[in-house]
């Protein structure tokens, strides 16, 4: 484990409610961001910052090089287009990489790819990282209701 560690990721799109987006950064300092915003119905951006634990950070860059991504490319990824588009960024030690590709609604999206392989080593991690993302952000905002 290497202590220069980032991790980005974002996927929007403009759409009939304007610019939504969900977007998470886990900076080397242990500083965890979060924003959502999807607009429906007159909804107001939704962001929250947060400190995690060296411990957390750790598994993080645990699940990163267990998947693998650091050895893909996304030389023949689906572009961006006007469904909206993905991007991750992750440096691990001396390791950089930014990533690119078109929104990906489905499995089926990314089977009928021209490099299904590597795009499925990133459908499935950013699934696993935005789960634990979303799980780190309702624990620590979580309001308990007062007891009557």
């Amino acid at each position: 484990m290497t202590d220069q560690f980032y991790c980005r990721y974002y996927v929007g799109h403009m759409g009939r409610f304007g610019h939504e987006l969900l977007e998470f950064e886990l900076s080397p300092d242990g500083k965890l961001r979060y924003a959502n915003n999807s607009n429906y119905k007159n909804d107001s951006m939704i962001r929250k910052e947060m400190y995690v634990s060296k411990a957390v950070q750790k598994e993080v860059q645990r699940i990163i090089e267990a998947s693998k991504i650091l050895d893909q490319s996304d030389e023949k990824w689906p572009e961006p287009n006007r469904e909206g588009r993905q991007e991750l960024e992750v440096k691990l030690g001396n390791q950089h990489i930014c990533f690119t590709c078109s929104k990906l609604g489905s499995l089926l999206q990314v089977q009928d790819s021209k490099d299904p392989e590597s795009l499925m080593t990133f459908y499935y991690l950013v699934q696993d990282l935005k789960c634990l993302v979303l799980s780190l952000v309702n624990l620590h905002f979580k309001i308990k209701p007062i007891p009557m």
